[in-house]
């Protein structure tokens, strides 16, 4: 998640990833309205009044049948309403597909989860350890194997597209030179990096690419003919374009070497056949490999959400929902269901913009929908640049994230870890934003005048970054 769009999906945890949930009320309120009229009315106020996405599609599945609601365009210049066969990236919903594939092999004997991974990567590849000792299969499928959100050797040549260039290599040279900062297993930090070294091991041992896993083992059997990485030219025409934040038109991503982290395309169609056999609704060899996907392995350490094999567990309300999101650099999506109401949810979007909370209330009305301002339009403003100097250093968002700030010229840019350098632009002389996204910094002083932290301010959210000495 790179340049624009892309690096600050990273910052506010999506990269093809999880968001932070918000504490909500405990109050008793009826259960959602799954009508079409209350579903088209949530996305006509996000596209037409929000201005949060160009085409949203919701799927609903019970056992009585499933509904397709959408509304907006494919894109600026398509306006082609999207609809259940719309292809769309989905991210980090692929780590479930990821983690199902382990569950599956783990269910026909051919891996255990207690399995180091160690046992099927090459012998030159070193892997780190802690306190005697190793990363297994387990600690991936659960973000708890010590390794960080992103590699950070990831340098891509074009910031659109950054996972695209990321090489085997890479990934074996970033094993080797690591230093685990915590003990393996202990601690949930979420993890693309683990993710995508998942899906390698499971090609490594199948001698299969990642994509023809997935297809053989799972889309397959559940009729999941539009969900794939590569794309025939009929599923291309098909489609949505992805849009930034400020709907700018973006490109498409490739992961090549960490698909398993989020490299999959997907349409509401066939996401509502996988939550199906997810729900027990329609009978698949999966099913026992799905239950197990969907145990609770460990906490978390956020109130209420602990994950399983890839997904992630909420327990609220007196309900229990099994979720994933994920986040491109043009699009975002869901996926839930609650096994108790026997109700599968589908969310899809072609703006990188969070639609999580639609998801999470079409599937239990205690958890709100979230209120947006349209973007504004931003326009720099005149500072002197000798200001910049005050912000030139290096921020901590997390310890395995940081955000420095550089002054070149009488220009300021910033850069995440593993990611390339992106400009900021100024509206005061402390608060600054990105063209291209809807995302500001603001750069915090203590009583001294020295700059002491940064907050980062993107979808509702307000991050905080201290400096380092």
């Amino acid at each position: 998640m790179i340049k624009s769009s892309a690096l600050w999906i990273v910052l506010a945890s999506v990269v093809i990833g999880l968001l932070p949930l918000r504490s909500l009320a405990q109050a008793k309120l009826p259960q959602p309205d799954l009508s079409v009229d209350a579903v088209q009315t949530i996305l006509q106020r996000r596209i037409d009044q929000e201005k949060q996405s160009l085409g949203i599609v919701v799927g609903l599945i019970t056992p009585e049948g499933r509904k397709i609601i959408s509304h907006g365009r494919l894109g600026q210049s398509d306006p082609r309403k999207p609809d259940g066969n719309t292809v769309f990236e989905i991210g980090s919903i692929s780590k479930v597909f990821t983690a199902l594939l382990l569950a599956d092999c783990v269910e026909r004997g051919e891996l255990r989860l207690s399995d180091p991974i160690s046992k099927f990567l090459p012998k030159s590849v070193d892997i780190p350890r802690r306190n005697g000792k190793e990363i297994t299969l387990i600690d991936l499928a659960t973000h708890t194997s010590g390794l960080p959100r992103l590699p950070d050797n990831l340098n891509p040549q074009d910031p659109e597209n950054p996972y695209a260039d990321y090489t085997v290599e890479q990934l074996y040279e970033l094993l080797s030179g690591y230093q685990l900062t915590r003990d393996i297993g202990t601690k949930y930090e979420y993890s693309n990096l683990g993710f995508g070294l998942l899906g390698q091991i499971l090609s490594l041992e199948s001698g299969q690419n990642y994509e023809t896993l997935v297809t053989t083992r799972i889309a397959q059997p559940l009729k999941m003919e539009s969900t794939r990485i590569q794309l025939s030219p009929e599923l291309r025409s098909r489609l949505a374009t992805g849009h930034t934040s400020t709907g700018q038109p973006t490109k498409n991503w490739d992961l090549p070497t960490l698909a398993g982290a989020g490299a999959l395309r997907s349409t509401t169609q066939d996401l509502l056949n996988f939550l199906a056999a997810n729900l027990g609704l329609t009978k698949s060899k999966l099913s026992s490999a799905m239950r197990r996907s969907q145990v609770v392995q460990r906490p978390t350490g956020t109130p209420d959400l602990d994950i399983g094999l890839g997904w992630h567990i909420f327990r609220k309300y007196g309900t229990e929902i099994v979720w994933h999101n994920g986040g491109t650099g043009g699009y975002h999506s869901f996926i839930g269901f609650d096994k108790k109401k026997r109700l599968g949810v589908v969310v899809l979007s072609n703006s990188s913009n969070s639609i999580d909370d639609i998801g999470l209330h079409l599937l239990e009305k205690q958890f709100p929908l979230m209120k947006y301002e349209p973007p504004k339009e931003q326009k720099a403003i005149v500072v002197n640049p000798k200001l910049y100097e005050r912000y030139a250093g290096r921020y901590e968002l997390s310890p395995n994230f940081i955000l420095t700030i550089t002054k070149e010229g009488d220009r300021l840019f910033a850069q995440a870890t593993g990611q390339p350098i992106i400009e900021l632009f100024p509206e005061s002389e402390t608060r600054f934003f990105i063209k291209e996204v809807d995302a500001q910094i603001t750069f915090i002083e203590d009583q001294q005048g020295q700059v002491t932290q940064l907050i980062l301010h993107q979808a509702g959210q307000n991050l905080s970054a201290k400096r380092l000495r």
